[in-house]
């Protein structure tokens, strides 16, 4: 255990030692935020007002809070993922800079290695998506907060889960990289990519049904609509008190991806956690899995 320990720290010292990798981590979230609030955040309402019932109209401080929930939703659910790759590029640069050679030949075992990078990895990355949620909740506390302190440890839990799964996914992807050309290459791929195929920058329910099909077989689908329900779930309580009629929240709530269907039947948060939660230890088992293959192909 106290290897262990001795090397999560020099994993996590050595990440905080690297001011670019450091805050190239801490900008992106932050970035990203004010980017959608200075360019998508008047589409999103010109979008949510294009949707409304005609003689229906919203307060604007609601329509506020509303819009900025859907924009930090679609941020965290981002940053979790995109922000592990970068934190686990530890792991590729000791290949490629051929330190993980001096690791092998002393005592410590390779599974102390891996645990070790695993580890750091997420906790590194948690620090970056725990201070982007805290800004983005104080961002949102100045538009229009309707969240109850329910629904804002589920989010802290949302972030949480998320962070574990970019974790243990991008740990099976680098375990196969060796190179800060490979990993620069696979991190361009995933920040351009994932923000599509989860929801995050268009919603789900806009695509075509096969699509929207094929993508609800991902965890990441799911990971976004859960921060979406807890971000969004006073806003949608408070337009039910304003009298908004059932047809016109129900397709409100299927337009941003608040509810997700499977095959047509709508997916409980329920099972959204237990995906998440199965994802993460599927990913997990599979990098346990390829140290395994790889130490006994050696």
């Amino acid at each position: 255990m106290r290897i262990l320990i001795n090397v999560v720290r020099r994993n996590l010292k050595l990440f905080f030692k690297d001011k670019g990798m450091f805050f190239s981590s801490l900008i992106t979230p932050i970035i990203l935020l004010v980017l959608y609030a200075t360019f998508l955040a008047k589409v999103y309402k010109d979008s949510f007002n294009s949707a409304l019932p005609a003689g229906m109209s919203i307060p604007a401080e609601l329509l506020d809070g509303t819009v900025v929930s859907q924009l930090i939703s679609a941020l965290l659910a981002v940053s979790c993922i995109t922000v592990s790759f970068c934190a686990n590029l530890m792991m590729i640069q000791d290949k490629a800079n051929g330190t993980i050679k001096d690791f092998t030949v002393t005592p410590v075992k390779k599974s102390i290695l891996a645990a070790g990078y695993y580890i750091a990895s997420a906790a590194s990355t948690l620090i970056v998506t725990f201070t982007a949620l805290a800004v983005s909740l104080g961002y949102l506390a100045t538009q229009g907060w309707y969240m109850s302190f329910e629904d804002v440890l589920f989010v802290i839990l949302d972030v949480f889960l998320l962070t574990l799964l970019g974790t243990a996914l991008s740990s099976c992807v680098n375990f196969f990289l060796s190179t800060n050309g490979q990993a620069s290459a696979v991190g361009t791929i995933i920040s351009a990519g994932y923000g599509f195929i989860c929801g995050a920058y268009m919603p789900i329910s806009s695509f075509g049904e096969g699509l929207q099909k094929v993508l609800s077989f991902l965890p990441g689908t799911y990971g976004t609509c859960l921060l979406k329900n807890h971000m969004m779930r006073g806003v949608f309580a408070e337009m039910e008190k304003l009298g908004f009629p059932p047809e016109a929240m129900k397709g409100i709530c299927d337009g941003v991806d608040f509810n997700i269907y499977f095959f047509g039947d709508k997916v409980s948060t329920e099972v959204m956690f237990a995906v998440l939660a199965g994802s993460i230890l599927m990913f997990t088992g599979i990098f346990v899995l390829f140290h395994m293959l790889s130490k006994r192909a050696k």
